[in-house]
C-alpha cells in the first residue's frame, strides 16, 4: 500500500486545462503542461490497495492500477511503466481519451473521490517516455506465419503489436492515407496530440509490423484473396456506419455526418489542407448528439469560430450523484462537463429534431425542434413545445450502427453478422469463417478505447493459439463479458 493515510491526507486532484481563451486558439491539448507533477504524488498516495481492487474489475483490460501506483508514489516509474504495460499496450492512449470506468469502480469511490487512477496512468506513461524506457520489442525468433490485420485503430494496433512480439510477420491495411483509423482522423488534436499515435508506430516498425495504407480490403483487394495469401486474418475495421436522422429537409447542405466533419479538421492540422472544407467559421452550429462524439464537434466549431454552438440531446439530463439504478461499482450515467463544454455554447435536453427548413439555395438554415418525455416507458413529443433555432451548419454524432458493409468486406468473406448488425464470433474472436478473427468495435459494436485494445490483445491470443496450437500471450476476455462498468 503506498501510504496509509493517503486518502486521508489528501483530497482528489486532477490536471489542470489551459485557460479557455488560450487554448480556444489552437489545436494542442487543452491541458497545462507540468501540471501533474505536483499532485501526482499525492494522488497516486491515496490508493488503498484494496483486499479486492474493484478497479480491476472496471477497467476492460485488467489493468493493475494498486501496483503502478504504489511505484508511482514511490517514485519508481520505471517500474511502475512496466507494470502498466503489462496489460496495456497504448497507455497514452487510454489515459487521454478513456472515460475512466476503473475510477467509478474505485472502493475509495464509495464514500469520498475515487483516486485519479486516469491522470496517474498518463503521467506514468509520459516519464517513461521522456525517459526512454518505451522501447522496441522485436521477437526472438519468427513463426513463418503470416497475419493480416483489417483496420488501424486501437484494436487492430493491439492485435498487430501481439501477434508480432509473438514471431509472426503482421501487415496492417488501412484504408486511410495514414494509420491510426478514429484515434487519426476522429478525436481532436486537442484531445490527443497525434504525436502520440506516430511514435507508436515507429516503435511498432522497429518490432517488425508492416503497414499498408490507402488500402480498402472490399475494394482495392478481395477479401477472399486476401485470406488466402495470409495464415490468419483478423478484421478490426471498427463500427463505422453512422447512424442517420430521417427527417424532412435532411437532404440540405450543411447537414454532415460528425465522421465527415471531424476529419477534415485532422487534416489541417496535418498539413493535407489550409482549411476545412466543412468550417464552422461564423456560423450557428448545431450538433445532435449528447455523447463524447458531440463534444469533439463542439470543441473543434469552438476552434473553428463558429457564432454559437447548440449540443441537442434527446435525453433528460443526468443526474450529478450516482442514482439508486446504477450502484457503486457500475459506471454511473452522470452529467459531464467536459474542456468542450467548458468553452461555452448551450446544452439541450429531452429535444427531438423533427425538421431542417433551408433557404432558397438548398442550405439549411433552421432546425424545428420539439420537447419530449417518457410516458409508459417511451419517448413522447409535448405538445405546444415546438420552436426553431438557427443551424448554418448540422453535425450528427449520435452513435454508429455497426461495421461497414458497403465495400464488400463482410460479403466476400462470407462473414455472419448479429443482431445489431456486428461480425458474429465465438469466445477466441474467431468468426464463421476458418483463420478469420473479429477485434473492437466491428464484433463488439461502438464502445471505449479500453474494450478496443482489450479485445484486440485477446483476438491476437486466440489467432496465436490457431497458428501454433497454443500462446503464450495474455489470457483473453471473452466477448461476451461485462465489466461492473459497461
Amino acid at each position: 500500500m503506498a501510504d496509509p493515510k493517503g486518502f486521508l491526507n489528501h483530497e482528489r486532484e486532477i490536471a489542470r486545462t489551459r485557460p479557455v481563451q488560450e487554448r480556444v486558439k489552437d489545436w494542442s491539448e487543452v491541458y497545462q503542461p507540468g501540471s501533474l507533477l505536483p499532485i501526482i504524488t499525492k494522488q497516486a498516495s491515496r490508493c488503498m490497495d484494496c483486499g479486492i481492487p474493484f478497479c480491476h474489475n472496471g477497467c476492460p483490460l485488467g489493468n493493475l492500477i494498486p501496483e503502478w501506483n504504489d511505484y508511482a508514489y514511490r517514485g519508481d516509474w520505471t517500474a511502475a511503466s512496466e507494470r502498466l504495460h503489462a496489460t496495456n499496450n497504448f497507455p497514452e492512449f487510454t489515459g487521454r481519451l478513456c472515460p475512466a470506468p476503473c475510477e467509478a469502480a474505485c472502493v475509495l469511490g464509495i464514500n469520498q473521490q475515487p483516486v485519479t487512477i486516469k491522470n496517474v496512468e498518463v503521467s506514468i506513461i509520459d516519464k517513461a517516455w521522456d525517459a526512454g524506457d518505451v522501447t522496441p520489442q522485436p521477437p526472438e525468433r519468427l513463426s513463418g506465419k503470416t497475419v493480416a490485420v483489417i483496420g488501424s485503430g486501437p484494436a487492430g494496433l493491439a492485435a498487430a503489436q501481439q501477434l508480432t512480439r509473438a514471431g509472426h510477420t503482421v501487415a496492417v491495411y488501412e484504408r486511410a492515407d495514414r494509420i491510426g483509423g478514429l484515434l487519426r482522423y476522429g478525436i481532436p488534436e486537442f484531445k490527443m496530440e497525434k504525436r502520440h499515435i506516430n511514435r507508436r508506430i515507429e516503435q511498432m516498425r522497429a518490432e517488425g509490423t508492416k503497414f499498408r495504407t490507402e488500402v480498402e480490403i472490399g475494394r482495392d483487394i478481395d477479401a477472399a484473396k486476401l485470406r488466402k495469401r495470409y495464415d490468419a486474418v483478423v478484421v478490426a475495421a471498427g463500427a463505422t456506419t453512422s447512424r442517420d436522422l430521417p427527417v424532412p429537409g435532411r437532404e440540405l447542405n450543411g447537414i454532415h455526418f460528425a465522421m465527415e466533419y471531424l476529419p477534415l479538421a485532422n487534416k489541417v492540422q496535418e498539413g493535407d489542407l489550409t482549411v476545412a472544407p466543412i468550417s464552422a467559421e461564423g456560423k450557428h452550429v448545431v450538433v445532435i448528439g449528447g455523447g463524447d462524439t458531440g463534444a469533439d464537434c463542439v470543441g473543434t466549431a469552438h476552434r473553428q469560430g463558429a457564432a454559437s454552438v447548440t449540443q441537442l440531446e434527446i435525453m433528460p439530463r443526468p443526474g450529478e450523484e450516482r442514482n439508486a439504478g446504477q450502484p457503486w461499482p457500475t459506471f454511473p450515467m452522470l452529467y459531464k462537463v467536459t474542456s468542450a463544454h467548458e468553452e461555452g455554447g448551450e446544452r439541450v435536453y429531452s429535444v427531438s429534431t423533427t425538421h431542417f427548413e433551408g433557404d432558397e439555395d438548398g442550405n439549411v438554415q433552421w432546425l424545428h425542434l420539439t420537447e419530449v418525455e417518457f410516458k409508459d416507458g417511451k419517448l413522447e413529443q409535448k405538445p405546444g413545445t415546438e420552436r426553431r433555432i438557427p443551424a448554418q451548419l448540422v453535425t450528427l454524432a449520435m452513435g454508429f450502427t455497426g461495421t461497414d458493409q458497403q465495400n464488400g468486406l463482410v460479403e466476400q468473406f462470407g462473414l455472419e453478422l448479429d443482431a445489431r448488425g456486428n461480425v458474429a464470433r465465438d469466445a477466441d474472436f474467431a468468426t464463421n469463417v476458418p483463420g478469420v478473427f473479429v477485434a473492437g468495435d466491428a464484433g463488439r459494436g461502438q464502445s471505449l478505447i479500453v474494450w478496443a485494445i482489450a479485445e484486440g490483445r485477446s483476438a491476437a491470443r486466440g489467432v496465436d493459439r490457431f497458428l501454433t496450437g497454443a500462446s503464450a500471450l495474455p489470457a483473453p476476455i471473452k466477448p461476451t463479458d461485462r465489466a461492473l462498468a459497461v
